[in-house]
């Protein structure tokens, strides 16, 4: 994630009403959280000791999503859950790339209701658990972000060995492969969440990201990210169009009255724009960076690769239970969402997460397809070749990418539970 200037982005978007913040992809993601509305409930019963598919136009997805629930029960999570105490550290160690939300959700989900909020390291840590079961640990889920001074994740593991497990996205794997490289290890989400959106009202005829280039709509982006270098490169978008001002603020998009498209998330700010920024207040249409051809793995767990050896007896085991935690959070994510709801309101930092948009996170992760099985019946795993493509389009638009790394450096499947699936 590339370091910016908070305390004056934070001034301007309290200006306008709003807090805005970078998430997800080190190399240029974006998500943003509203502070236009109350503050997040403090997690209810949840415990927690306080330590101090192509262009859509996007309306919130339905309520109901049960389309994949009826896996993800009890019986599931015991076939993979056994006591992790002869083989893993204690705490086993977690570093995620943002403050605590819904797409973290597999995380939160291992953690058991005597969880504590340590408020001055922003860290959540309480008894690994599945399915309500003790798995002998301790399970502890750090904050990225402003937590670690903004850096990627790679490269704040080089220079913290406490940390077992670490968020990377294919893209930031290839990009710090020579100073911090990390091999994941488990997928949790099967598609990048992040999008470019437009207004469907001022362009109508827009379907997809190829349409945006073709009709030379100026895109804002964040500076530095990898998605439009590797358009450029295709020939999708023209240089000149694409704009790497954007700073995380809705202000822009709305005063220009969505003239612009502009990066972010779909698990977000499609309910955002609709729902929280008043001064906007209707859909936005938008397309998957993933539909449109750039497939990264977005946020797997991830492990240096000098100690995959050392770990190997505890990954074994680890692995699958974080594949059966995706589907477990999927079919019920109530518990884990109170956990991240109240993590976020304890923090009582610039990012606040309210419990419907973590309601809605999960509900987008469904209908998206963000969350779910890969072209197998396995949820978690990696394809090599869909990997090895985003290396070759980096190398294509001319990213400075190790002459001699593969796909194969990147990922193992060898920790995969193949019965393990939506």
């Amino acid at each position: 994630m590339r370091t910016r200037t908070w305390t004056g982005l934070i001034a301007v978007l309290a200006a306008f009403g709003l807090i805005a913040a970078a998430c997800g992809d080190d190399d240029g993601g974006t998500e943003t959280a509203p502070t236009t509305t109350a503050a997040a409930s403090s997690g209810g019963d949840s415990g927690g000791d306080d330590d101090t598919p192509a262009p859509t136009t996007a309306a919130a997805p339905a309520d109901d999503g049960d389309e994949m629930a009826d896996d993800g029960d009890d019986g599931d999570a015991m076939m993979v859950a056994t006591d992790l105490s002869e083989v893993c550290p204690s705490p086993l160690v977690v570093q995620t790339d943002w403050f605590p939300e819904s797409e973290h959700g597999a995380m939160y989900e291992l953690i058991g209701d005597d969880y504590i909020v340590d408020v001055e390291n922003k860290i959540v840590r309480g008894t690994m658990v599945l399915g309500g079961q003790d798995l002998g640990i301790e399970w502890e889920v750090r904050t990225g972000g402003p937590a670690i001074g903004f850096a990627a994740v790679s490269q704040w593991m080089a220079t913290d060995d406490s940390i077992h497990l670490g968020y990377g996205s294919t893209d930031q794997l290839v990009n710090h492969w020579g100073s911090a490289p990390l091999m994941s290890v488990v997928a949790p989400l099967e598609k990048n969440p992040q999008m470019v959106m437009w207004d469907p009202a001022t362009y109508p005829d827009v379907n997809g990201l190829a349409d945006l280039g073709a009709a030379g709509i100026t895109i804002n982006v964040f500076g530095g990210g990898t998605f439009p270098e590797v358009f450029i490169a295709q020939g999708m978008w023209s240089r000149d169009q694409v704009d790497p001002s954007y700073n995380g603020s809705p202000a822009r998009f709305v005063a220009e009255n969505g003239a612009i498209a502009q990066q972010g998330f779909a698990s977000s700010e499609v309910y955002t724009y609709e729902h929280i920024y008043e001064q906007w207040g209707k859909p936005v249409a938008f397309q998957l960076l993933h539909d449109a051809g750039f497939e990264i793995y977005s946020q797997t767990i991830a492990v240096r690769p000098d100690e995959l050896e050392g770990m190997r007896s505890c990954l074994e085991k680890v692995v699958p239970i974080i594949q059966q935690a995706v589907v477990d959070f999927e079919a019920a994510p109530e518990r884990a969402n109170a956990i991240i709801v109240d993590a976020v309101e304890r923090y009582q930092d610039f990012w606040v997460y309210q419990p419907d948009l973590a309601e809605f996170s999960v509900q987008a992760q469904r209908d998206f397809g963000l969350i779910g099985n890969g072209p197998d019946d396995i949820v978690g795993n990696m394809v090599e070749s869909r990997i090895q493509q985003v290396i070759d389009d980096m190398r294509a638009a001319g990213m400075d990418v190790d002459p001699d790394l593969t796909a194969s450096d990147l990922f193992t499947n060898e920790f995969i539970d193949e019965s393990i699936g939506f």
